[in-house]
């Protein structure tokens, strides 16, 4: 399989965020539509996808400084002691002070080439991470930037809706009471990185980013019939595995469900994914999926045999997830990172 970036431009807010299984059930929609997008059809790659996965989707991620690309990514779900090595501080007070400062670094900053080195990366917050996008415009950020989500690069926002009756066709109390869901914006002109992974035998990235874009046009997500979700493909390109020298570690780029019996230890956030099926389905007599407990991004994984690392993806399909459609699966692999921790053998 070969390693692509897919870059893109939101031009609306989210009510879904862009994550890795989630963005494979959207293309997967769009290939069984399109047939053109995978060779021989979407029903042969699905059969196959268990043993042999035809795309690989990360979730998005911010890209930014485009003379030499870096990426901010999720920081790694390991302990603070790992992360910030050597600040031991004996006064208590200081102690979780320190500790709700370093929680507020949510994001890492990584080079164009994907290497990971833990010593080196630069840890910073959301407003930390809202200056480094604004030296991307000349001079000074632009003067409605300063007030733009108080100092978050992704804003939430609360929507209100009506429901309405359809029968009276006026909207009243009780079950058809107005109600508020939440969505996210991007801070504007932020551009985000999908890392793809594609076995050039199913289909190419020329295919992909066309398959991307149709769902950037038709929305992606909750709420897409109302306007979210829109976003536009900017451009691809090929990119270099990175190849670090003594890999023990994964850094997940993607939700996953990891194999069993080949990690030896592992350090993640869990969360349920509540999936539900799209398109036409929605309307269905059961569009729900069952629950699946996944990894989130950036997981690390510490295998217990180097030949882990021959394979440029961990976790597995999940399989028996809808009564609906049998035979649907969900991307319970991601892409990762390899990288050494020192002190893990």
């Amino acid at each position: 399989m070969k390693l692509h970036e897919v870059t893109i431009k939101p031009i609306s807010g989210f009510g879904t965020p862009l994550m890795g299984d989630t963005i494979f059930g959207h293309f997967c929609w769009q290939a069984a539509y399109d047939s053109g997008l995978l060779n021989g059809g979407l029903d042969r790659w699905i059969a196959r996808y268990e043993e042999k996965p035809f795309a690989v989707f990360s979730s998005a991620w911010p890209i930014f400084s485009k003379e030499k690309a870096q990426y901010a990514l999720k920081r790694p779900a390991l302990p603070n002691a790992i992360l910030y090595p050597g600040r031991v501080e004996w006064d208590k007070r200081k102690l979780i002070s320190e500790r709700k400062e370093l929680l507020k670094k949510q994001w890492m900053i990584i080079g164009q080439d994907l290497s990971l080195h833990l010593s080196a990366v630069e840890y910073k917050t959301d407003q930390e991470l809202l200056e480094e996008i604004w030296k991307e415009w000349p001079g000074k950020a632009p003067p409605w930037a300063l007030d733009y989500g108080s100092g978050q690069f992704i804003s939430r926002f609360d929507q209100a809706h009506n429901s309405i009756n359809r029968l009276t066709m006026t909207t009243g109390g009780g079950e058809f009471a107005p109600f508020v869901e939440t969505a996210a914006n991007y801070y504007p002109g932020t551009e985000l990185a999908i890392f793809v992974l594609v076995d050039e035998e199913a289909t190419d990235i020329s295919r992909v980013a066309a398959g991307l874009e149709k769902i950037g046009k038709l929305g992606y997500g909750k709420n897409a019939s109302t306007g979210l979700g829109r976003f536009e493909v900017c451009r691809s390109r090929g990119l270099n595995l990175p190849t670090p020298p003594s890999p023990n570690a994964c850094y997940t780029l993607a939700p996953c469900v990891p194999q069993r019996g080949v990690f030896s230890d592992c350090c993640f956030n869990p969360f349920v994914r509540f999936g539900k099926h799209g398109d036409v389905l929605v309307r269905s007599g059961n569009p729900f999926k069952n629950p699946v407990l996944m990894a989130g991004e950036g997981a690390v994984f510490f295998p217990r045999n180097s030949n882990s690392f021959d394979k440029p993806y961990i976790g597995r399909a999940l399989l028996n997830t809808s009564k609906a459609i049998p035979q649907a699966v969900v991307q319970g692999y991601s892409l990762y990172l390899p990288f050494r921790l020192e002190g893990v053998k």
